[in-house]
C-alpha cells in the first residue's frame, strides 16, 4: 500500500476588504491508504480548511494537492465528507436517505440499493430502514449518515468533528461504532477534531498542527494493537502516553 492522498508545501490564504489571513504555511503530510489520520491543533488553525482543500472546495494558492493512485490509474479519487450534523431528510425514511447520493449520481441500481440495505443490517439499522429520522437515537442517525457515505464506495473519508453535536455517553459509543465500521470496510480516514481522546482512540496516525497559519509541528504514529476498538484503546496503557506528549505538543504549537 502507498499514500492514497499527498500535500506538498501548501499554503492558503482568506482574502476581505480588511487584508489578508494567512491560514496554512508550506504544509506537507501524506496519507496512506487504510490509514485513519487524525488532525488537532488550536482553534481556528485551519483543520477545517484542510477538509476543504481536499474535497476540492477551494483550491491551494500555493504548492500542490493530488492522489497519486489518480495520477497512475487515471482515475478520479471518490472522497466521502462527513459533516458536524447528520443532514438527514425528515421527509425521507432512513432507507431513502442512505440512497439519496446514489440517486443525486444516477445510480440508485437495484444492486446498490441492495448494498445499502445490508450496511444498514450488518451495522444494526435494517429493522429501522422504513423510518424516519425523528425515531432514531442521535448515535443511529449518525450511523445512517456514515451509511449513506460508504455505499457510494468512497476510498477517502473526510470527518469534520463528526461527533460534536452529541453529548458526552452518546459521542463515545457512536465513535467507537464509526472507528469500528471504517476499519472493517478497510477506508481510508481523515478527522478534524479538537478531542485529543476522540484523536488518539480513532487515529492510527496524529497529525499536530501549530497556530495559524498552521504548520505541522508534529506527526505522531499509534502503535496499538489492531483488534483493539476505538472504546478499549482508552483503557490501554499507552493511552495515557500519547495524551500527554500530544497535549504536550499542543500547547508549544499555541505559543
Amino acid at each position: 500500500m502507498g499514500a492514497l492522498l499527498q500535500f506538498e508545501d501548501v499554503n492558503f490564504a482568506y482574502h476581505s476588504m480588511d487584508g489578508e489571513t494567512p491560514v496554512l504555511s508550506d504544509l506537507s503530510f501524506q496519507v496512506e491508504e487504510r490509514e485513519f489520520l487524525s488532525i488537532v491543533g488550536p482553534s481556528g488553525c485551519g483543520k477545517s480548511t484542510i477538509l476543504s482543500l481536499i474535497a476540492g472546495l477551494m483550491e491551494p494558492e500555493t504548492g500542490s494537492i493530488f492522489f497519486p493512485a489518480q495520477k497512475e490509474q487515471k482515475k478520479s479519487v471518490i472522497i466521502g465528507y462527513m459533516l458536524q450534523k447528520d443532514h438527514l431528510f425528515e421527509w425521507r425514511t432512513i432507507i431513502n436517505n442512505v440512497t439519496l447520493g446514489l440517486e443525486i449520481r444516477h445510480m440508485k441500481t437495484k444492486e446498490n440499493v441492495r448494498k445499502a440495505e445490508e450496511l444498514l443490517e450488518k451495522y444494526g439499522l435494517g429493522k429501522f430502514k422504513k423510518s424516519r429520522p425523528s425515531q432514531l437515537s442521535g448515535g443511529m442517525r449518525q450511523r445512517a449518515a456514515l451509511i449513506r457515505t460508504l455505499v457510494l464506495e468512497p476510498e477517502l473519508l473526510l470527518l469534520d468533528e463528526p461527533f460534536s453535536a452529541l453529548d458526552y455517553q452518546t459521542r463515545l459509543s457512536v465513535g467507537d461504532d464509526i472507528g469500528t465500521i471504517i476499519r472493517k470496510e478497510k477506508k481510508t480516514a481523515v478527522l478534524v477534531t479538537h478531542d485529543l481522546s476522540e484523536a488518539i482512540s480513532l487515529g492510527t496516525r496524529v497529525l499536530v498542527l501549530s497556530n495559524r497559519p498552521a504548520r505541522v509541528v508534529c506527526d505522531i504514529a499509534l502503535d496499538f494493537d489492531e483488534k483493539l476498538t476505538p472504546l478499549e484503546k482508552r483503557n490501554d496503557p499507552q493511552f495515557q502516553a500519547y495524551f500527554q506528549k500530544i497535549w504536550k505538543e499542543l500547547n508549544k504549537s499555541g505559543e
